[in-house]
């Protein structure tokens, strides 16, 4: 995925992995980066989730906009840990990893994403096609 953040230094984007429950979207980063930094600063941010095209006719994914925040380590994060652990197990166990991804993962910290507002885009409709979902949990406050 992409998260788009901004803060003190101007707009970001940064490529991370990343699992999901719903459109709830989780990733590990370290709370020094860039992104991190300004999620700090300023939480809302922007995703955009798709593959990668090489026909514009083919484009199909998600954009996103909504809060993203700091869970914390992931040793710490109960079902967010587990969802994230699910689509990637290799993170279990820290021992087997390679050195320096094993060093990384120790500073890495669990972030969570709640949309707002969510578009599905589909090109196969017409070029920049998108349509708005709405969700009724989304609505709640109307």
């Amino acid at each position: 995925m992409t998260l788009a953040t901004v803060g003190p230094d101007g707009p970001w984007a940064a490529g991370l992995f990343y699992a999901h429950d719903g459109f709830d979207v989780y990733w590990l980063s370290d709370p020094r980066s860039r992104h991190s930094r300004n999620i700090a600063v300023n939480p809302q941010v922007a995703v955009a989730i798709h593959e990668d095209y090489r026909r514009w006719e083919e484009i199909r994914g998600i954009q996103m906009e909504g809060v993203a925040e700091l869970v914390g380590p992931l040793a710490d994060a109960g079902r967010p840990a587990e969802i994230y652990l699910t689509r990637y197990p290799f993170l279990r166990d820290p021992s087997r990893l390679p050195a320096p991804l094993a060093r990384a993962l120790g500073r890495a910290r669990l972030y969570h994403f709640a949309p707002r507002r969510i578009y599905f885009i589909d090109n196969s409709e017409g070029f920049a096609s998108r349509q708005e979902v709405v969700l009724p949990s989304m609505n709640a406050d109307e």
